[in-house]
């Protein structure tokens, strides 16, 4: 190959798909993944992920190497970890949670970003529409109103006595503040009064049981991010010691023994991430992705839990579940 050619060849392949330029010059793209907990049910989430990309031809190790960080649950690290992660100016990075996408879309406006369960990143401010997302920013959306509406009428039904739900949710992240208003449309709906439990923080729990215990709150629902999965065995734990009827948008809460979850099945969220992370790797930019909305919900039930709490769950509602763990 004359000169000429060979600085025309590798010149060009600065314009060339992330991986089709790895195999060329036999380096491997960098990744960043910021997670909101590096819990088991979070790293089993993280999995998910990681297997889509492996479907889509990225091996760690081998074309891609990623650089995974944890915020534990607590919303003033994300800032931290965010320019942390710019900093070192991967060629992409995956976040999850709605103030974890905040943190990386303040820290840079360059980098490719995918998002994964951002409640409604519209109203967050993330991107300007679903159709035609930010400059660096996409991603899927684990956020549909009616799904939110529809975990209190599951409770309902599963336990017809509820009358107070105490909401346990972290105010810091904005997708809870807009589900809590749906659950508050919701419970004028059912008749439930909605009694907001704010955990910001795993050291706030307690403090959170204790105001359940004070307002007289007769059932819990939980909404899912960061802080609350990793504190689920507590909350579960708290609702059985108490024999509180619980819902929960995320099946990890089941299988740590709580009683119903209702929502999207996070495993196939997680392998979507992965989905957007490989086509913006192999050359396409965030903004001629749309933004995905959830399609795939599950409904799972745990009748030993049922049976603890003296409940007897309709045959229609056993019926229509997903999943019945004995």
């Amino acid at each position: 190959m004359r000169r000429r050619e060979f600085i025309t060849l590798v010149g060009g392949a600065a314009a060339w798909p992330f991986d089709t330029r790895a195999q060329l010059i036999g380096t491997a793209v960098r990744a960043a993944f910021l997670g909101g907990a590096s819990t088991s049910g979070g790293k089993a989430l993280v999995e998910c992920f990681r297997t889509g990309l492996r479907e889509l031809g990225w091996i760690e190790g081998g074309n891609i190497n990623i650089e995974y960080q944890w915020a534990e649950g607590v919303a003033d690290r994300y800032t931290r970890l965010a320019a942390e992660i710019v900093s070192r100016k991967p060629d992409l990075i995956v976040v999850t949670s709605t103030p974890g996408t905040q943190a990386i879309q303040r820290a840079t406006r360059e980098i490719p970003v995918v998002f994964i369960g951002v409640s409604d990143p519209v109203a967050s401010g993330i991107v300007a529409s679903l159709a035609r997302p930010s400059e660096n920013i996409t991603g899927v959306s684990n956020f549909l109103p009616a799904t939110t509406g529809k975990v209190l009428e599951l409770l309902k039904i599963a336990a017809p006595g509820t009358s107070r739900a105490g909401i346990i949710h972290n105010p810091d992240n904005p997708g809870k503040i807009l589900e809590l208003g749906e659950l508050q449309g919701a419970g004028q709906t059912l008749g439930i009064a909605i009694e907001a439990l704010e955990l910001r923080s795993s050291d706030a729990l307690d403090r959170v049981f204790k105001m359940a215990a004070e307002v007289h709150c007769d059932a819990l629902v939980t909404l899912q991010d960061g802080v609350t999965l990793a504190n689920r065995s507590r909350i579960v734990g708290y609702a059985a010691a108490n024999r509180l009827p619980a819902i929960y948008q995320i099946r990890e809460f089941i299988e740590a023994g709580g009683l119903i979850s209702y929502g999207l099945n996070y495993c196939d969220h997680y392998r979507r991430g992965a989905y957007y992370a490989d086509k913006i790797l192999k050359g396409l930019k965030p903004s001629d992705l749309p933004v995905e909305l959830p399609t795939k919900f599950e409904l799972v039930i745990n009748l030993k839990t049922a049976r603890a709490l003296g409940l007897t769950v309709p045959p229609t509602l056993l019926a229509t579940a997903d999943e019945v763990i004995e």
